[in-house]
């Protein structure tokens, strides 16, 4: 049971932090940033969330997974050590497996990809890009804190919470798709107002831009 009584401390005054072991690390560490950027994601998955459009089973994974990026924040705050003096929290091989089962789940919902889209749509989906995204750069600090402080050995970090990283990238960019079912996806329009020279490309661009019309007219 976690039981807060005062939420400032002082303790963090000076420019550190103590990660889930108790040891001090600076708070520009890339731990430090990694969780912190986990956090971030987390509370936009709040926002998408708390709009309440989005269909109950993909809803219910979602709420789960924000108390999975919970774990994922210790995991990730807490360096591997041989003997810890208690079990830390650590992402598992199932939790892997679950995102990439939702994945597989929503992929047939949605259907293949002819095109490139466009972060947007629904406001829901437009927020879950943004999760999308700020779980990338979770991902790629993380990997810049393993090469600082090691993988899967004593002190680093747990490849399974990077490989985590990964496969919830994937899935909220499934699920965003999923929250634009009703409107359809927002195309990439390669070149924008160019004419492609190539006439493979200027058929493709304009059927990217007939269907974003399409969207748009209703």
């Amino acid at each position: 049971m976690v039981q807060l009584s005062k939420i400032y401390t002082r303790t963090g005054d000076a420019g550190q932090t103590r990660l889930s072991d108790m040891s001090l690390a600076s708070k520009t560490d890339l731990r430090v940033e990694a969780y912190g950027q986990v956090d971030e994601a987390n509370s936009v998955l709040g926002v998408a969330t708390s709009r309440g459009d989005l269909p109950e089973a993909l809803q219910s994974a979602l709420r789960l997974i924000q108390n999975e990026l919970f774990d994922l924040g210790a995991d990730l705050s807490t360096p591997l050590a041989e003997n810890p003096p208690w079990e830390p929290l650590r992402i598992v091989q199932p939790c892997i497996d679950r995102l990439e089962g939702w994945c597989d789940e929503l992929s047939g919902q949605v259907g293949p990809l002819s095109s490139f889209i466009l972060p947007g749509g629904t406001q829901t989906a437009a927020q879950l890009h943004v999760a999308r995204t700020i779980v990338r750069r979770a991902e790629r600090t993380a990997w810049r804190a393993a090469q600082t402080h090691g993988l899967d050995i004593e002190g680093g970090l747990n490849p399974l919470a990077i490989t985590y990283l990964n496969r919830l990238s994937d899935l909220l960019f499934q699920a965003a798709r999923v929250a634009n079912a009703a409107e359809g996806d927002v195309l990439w329009v390669p070149g924008t107002d160019r004419t492609p020279a190539e006439p493979k490309a200027a058929k493709r661009r304009q059927r990217a831009a007939r269907v974003n019309d399409q969207q748009a007219d209703g």
